[in-house]
């Protein structure tokens, strides 16, 4: 089992990667396809946009033609796109190498939550799923780091070149390592399940659970938008020690999920919900405390800013691999359409609410703060509907 979740974490970097690798590079691809910056960053926001749009086809495919064919399609459709991007001659062709790549990762994304759902459940899903978002963290941490470096010796075309490398390799480890596990009951649906869809939806565990998703997305999203403003802009940083400080934080979210996940069958993910929400309760608190009670002198101070990210983030490291097996427990027969499903309000929700509370005339920390406290609220509002919910705990095998 560990071979196998260890072969799904090739997968789902591809999706952390596409976006985290060339953030340093931003502004010399601005220069380098005469376009400016604020249009290559919207690429992110786009890229999430399609990822979770995307995610309601790719759940039925995935149903209907298995884990393994989805998988290596997603991979296909991100090579094309790398290629795209590592080759575009102007603005409109780099957004459209980014929708493509985009694809690529909603298919892979959905294969990644159904082969899990395939394999697992109860408590050791949850397992699983927190190891693969913890790890993934590593993401964050080390890409702008290493894409900045790529990009200043080798140019803004360079990371995408990289890219396309790790790519094949994943291509060949999936080609000869990932197993089909779809299960011979799995529901088939020739069409867009939207009956399902609603369906699913209006089972309220269901969406509580998802729901969870998306604001840890949304307090992802917004901390990640505003971080250079507060800390380069506003805080003075460097540029590398702007990249040290958003790396720390990236390992700190792989620790608490290593923590997370080690506890998980000796807590339960009741107690984990709740230690989740209540750590983002406290990010966003000592937020607006700062706000309130510090010198604007010491709200400058990075300490300040990052303290309180630091728990909010530790609580996010808690509550995902919960949701997520919650969400996705009753659904073993239509595994690849509720994984879809998850993914899509994870991230239209995440990104509908970072957008909001970005556009509040509020200043950073506090429309940060804001959804830390959503994030509490959707966190604890799971954590009491999981009582109502039948725990199981599989064997790994």
């Amino acid at each position: 089992m560990q071979k196998f979740l260890f072969l799904l974490l090739t997968l789902v970097l591809l999706g952390p990667l596409g976006i985290d690798l060339y953030l340093p590079a931003i502004p010399a691809i601005a220069l380098g396809l005469n376009s400016s910056e604020s249009v290559i960053q919207s690429s992110i926001s786009l890229f999430i946009l399609v990822l979770g749009l995307g995610q309601l086809i790719a759940g039925p495919l995935v149903d209907r033609y298995g884990r393994r064919p989805m998988a290596i399609a997603g991979i296909f459709l991100y090579l094309i796109g790398v290629t795209i991007a590592a080759t575009s001659i102007n603005a409109a062709m780099f957004m459209g190498s980014r929708m493509v790549q985009s694809l690529g990762v909603c298919c892979t994304s959905v294969v990644l939550f159904s082969s899990v759902r395939d394999r697992l459940s109860g408590d050791d899903a949850a397992r699983a799923y927190g190891f693969l978002n913890g790890t993934l963290n590593i993401v964050p941490a080390l890409a702008p780091l290493i894409g900045g470096l790529i990009a200043q010796y080798y140019g803004w075309r360079a990371p995408f070149w990289a890219l396309l490398g790790y790519t094949l390799v994943v291509m060949v480890l999936v080609l000869a390592f990932l197993p089909e596990t779809r299960p011979a009951n799995t529901k088939a649906v020739g069409s867009l399940p939207l009956g399902q869809y609603f369906r699913i939806l209006r089972d309220g565990n269901f969406l509580a659970f998802a729901l969870v998703n998306a604001g840890a997305m949304g307090m992802a999203l917004t901390y990640v938008s505003l971080a250079p403003t507060v800390l380069m802009s506003t805080g003075g940083l460097s540029p590398l020690e702007f990249s040290l400080v958003f790396g720390a934080n990236g390992f700190w979210i792989m620790l608490m999920s290593y923590i997370a996940n080690r506890i998980i069958r000796k807590v339960g993910r009741p107690v984990c919900l709740a230690t989740g929400a209540i750590l983002m309760l406290m990010g966003g608190a000592a937020l607006f405390a700062g706000l309130a009670l510090l010198p604007v002198a010491i709200q400058l101070e990075t300490w300040v800013y990052m303290l309180p990210v630091a728990s909010a983030c530790a609580g996010l490291a808690f509550v995902i691999g919960p949701a997520t097996s919650y969400a996705l427990e009753p659904y073993s027969k239509e595994a690849g359409i509720a994984s879809a499903l998850v993914g899509f309000v994870q991230m239209a929700g995440g990104a509908a609410l970072g957008l909001v509370a970005m556009a509040l005339p509020l200043p950073p920390k506090a429309s940060l703060a804001i959804v830390m406290l959503t994030a509490f609220v959707l966190a604890w509002t799971a954590k009491r509907r999981s009582k109502t919910v039948k725990s199981t705990i599989s064997k790994l095998n």
